[in-house]
């Protein structure tokens, strides 16, 4: 695996580094941390405070590349990354405050949106990564962040909940949400929702993971944090989706922006596949009274 670290050399940037040393080592990760300066009188305390970033990896037994760009940060990442295959890509946040739609810097934002690897965002300070959570979705094409975040968990020992959220539906729809907050019968059904976390969840067992699928009804983003707060987790994985057409960069939902702003845990933002079109809604009901 190949890690991107990049680092403006800021503190937000140490807690990069300090995640990146809880995986590194585990997953064997050829790493290189990346260092823009923006102006010429940055360069000297930026290549200061990379030495002693990377000092800091080696102590825990990780050796990194360096690198020193000059000039604007985002176009700088997307050259690097486009340059270099990398498998992820490591970033800080720093917090900005709770007013707009970007509670953290926002070319935290535009980082994730512009690159092509998956981007983990070191928020809070983590002495270890055992408990990871997937924000589902229920649907087939987070299965490739699925499976990423599978690789990691197996490589560090950690167990993943695959969370899916409901909506609450009509009062005329109580038996079929007693069916579906039953997990066993679930996953046992041919309903679309209970074959995708059926799959998601065998993808896991076969990585070696330990495995269970959450499922909660209400708001999402208020639902996500519940589950967060009960399960004492160490890192949140949701996804973003490729747009359509010509251009390259990733969607951003609400629910991503949303965890990212709240969130006192690493966030990984791993890249989904392209959705598969929907089911009739005949279809998604039948679903559930079948048997697989």
């Amino acid at each position: 695996m190949k890690i991107l670290i990049c680092s403006d050399g800021t503190s937000s940037a140490q807690t990069a580094i300090d995640l990146v040393a809880l995986l590194a080592g585990p997953v064997t990760a050829e790493t290189t941390l990346l260092g823009i300066a923006e102006r010429s009188e940055d360069e000297q305390p930026l290549c200061e405070a990379l030495q002693t970033q990377a000092q800091s990896l080696r102590q825990r037994g990780v050796s990194p590349d360096i690198i020193v760009r000059f000039g604007e940060p985002i176009l700088q990442i997307v050259q690097q990354t486009s340059k270099s295959k990398y498998d992820l890509v490591v970033i800080g946040a720093r917090w900005t405050g709770a007013v707009g739609q970007y509670w953290r810097s926002k070319r935290t934002y535009e980082v994730i949106k512009a690159i092509q690897p998956p981007v983990l965002v070191a928020i809070g300070e983590r002495k270890e990564l055992k408990r990871f959570v997937v924000c589902t979705g229920g649907k087939e094409f987070i299965e490739q962040a699925v499976k990423f975040t599978g690789k990691l968990a197996a490589a560090v020992g950690a167990s993943v909940t695959l969370l899916h959220v409901m909506a609450e539906p009509p009062a005329m729809f109580a038996d079929l949400v007693r069916m579906e907050e039953n997990v066993d019968q679930l996953l046992q059904s041919n309903s679309e929702l209970g074959t995708n976390l059926r799959r998601q969840k065998r993808e896991l067992d076969r990585l070696g993971v330990s495995a269970e699928v959450h499922l909660r009804h209400g708001i999402v983003i208020d639902q996500v944090f519940e589950e967060v707060r009960a399960g004492n987790y160490d890192l949140i994985v949701t996804g973003t989706s490729k747009a359509r057409g010509m251009l390259r960069h990733y969607i951003m939902g609400d629910l991503t922006r949303d965890i990212l702003n709240r969130a006192n845990v690493p966030v990984l933002v791993a890249r989904a596949g392209p959705p598969k079109p929907a089911r009739t809604l005949w279809k998604a009901v039948k679903g559930l009274f079948a048997k697989p």
